[in-house]
């Protein structure tokens, strides 16, 4: 059989892109096969494409994501695997029972914790929503770092947030990230990894909270080493090749929901 070879990442997802947009589906077996590449290859680029919201990952392969949707901004991400975001989340608060002070990040599965906080708990945070969240608790104190809005994100960054936190020690730093893979913890930019990281460096214990469709996918800044990060929490459906990325984290706990969940 004569192979039409796309040895290159980018080539091959973009003639992904292209079958999805004129067929609607591809099929990870059929693909790997017709590209002359592992079908753990063709995966891991579906995995990619999904993440960045240009494809949605099936039984067998993908599809086009509801609506044909490039790229989404938070609000839309909130929705993306609201079922296992929302059990991630649930753990993470369990994990935080007992805590004085918690520094939460800027995320969308993070900021589902707020609402499930234990009472006297203090909150350290430049996330809007998390502030949000906090402003509408009476049993919660906050301490809200201001800086430069990103609207992305819906956080503050810059100087004034990395002050801030210089200056506070929390039991517990729960962070966000954009993707993981055998290099360590990746996220966004620059300013989002300096704030990350001034988190960490604060805090006596780190906890990680990324839905399953997020590991092998790639981001370009770095943050982070998962051996670093004292506990992954993440969805139950990682196949072989997930858990071997996140074998160099001391600690994962698996939850239940699938991370293409029904919006």
């Amino acid at each position: 059989m004569n192979y039409v070879r796309y040895t290159e990442a980018p080539a091959r997802r973009a003639e992904l892109l292209r079958r999805l947009s004129a067929d609607g589906y591809v099929s990870s077996a059929s693909v790997a096969e017709e590209f002359g590449v592992s079908e753990m290859t063709i995966r891991r680029d579906l995995r990619q494409l999904h993440h960045e919201g240009h494809a949605r990952r099936v039984a067998g392969g993908a599809s086009l994501p509801v609506g044909g949707a490039r790229g989404l901004p938070f609000e839309e991400r909130d929705h993306r695997a609201s079922r296992q975001k929302a059990a991630i989340a649930a753990a993470c608060a369990r994990e935080l029972e007992g805590s004085a002070t918690v520094a939460l990040d800027a995320g969308t599965t993070v900021a589902g914790v707020a609402s499930l906080l234990s009472p006297g708990i203090t909150v350290v945070t430049h996330s809007v929503p998390v502030i949000a969240t906090c402003t509408e608790r009476d049993d919660l104190s906050l301490i809200g770092l201001g800086g430069t809005y990103l609207r992305d994100t819906r956080s503050f960054t810059g100087q004034s947030v990395r002050d801030g936190l210089s200056r506070i020690s929390p039991d517990v730093a729960v962070l966000s990230a954009t993707a993981v893979d055998a290099t360590g913890v990746l996220c966004a930019n620059d300013l989002d990894a300096e704030i990350k990281q001034a988190m960490a460096a604060g805090a006596r214990r780190t906890i990680l909270l990324v839905d399953s469709a997020k590991i092998g996918a790639r981001a370009p800044m770095r943050f982070a080493s998962l051996g670093s990060i004292d506990l992954v929490i993440t969805g139950d459906d990682l196949d072989s090749e997930q858990r071997e990325i996140l074998a160099d984290a001391p600690d994962v706990l698996c939850v239940g929901g699938p991370a293409e969940a029904a919006r």
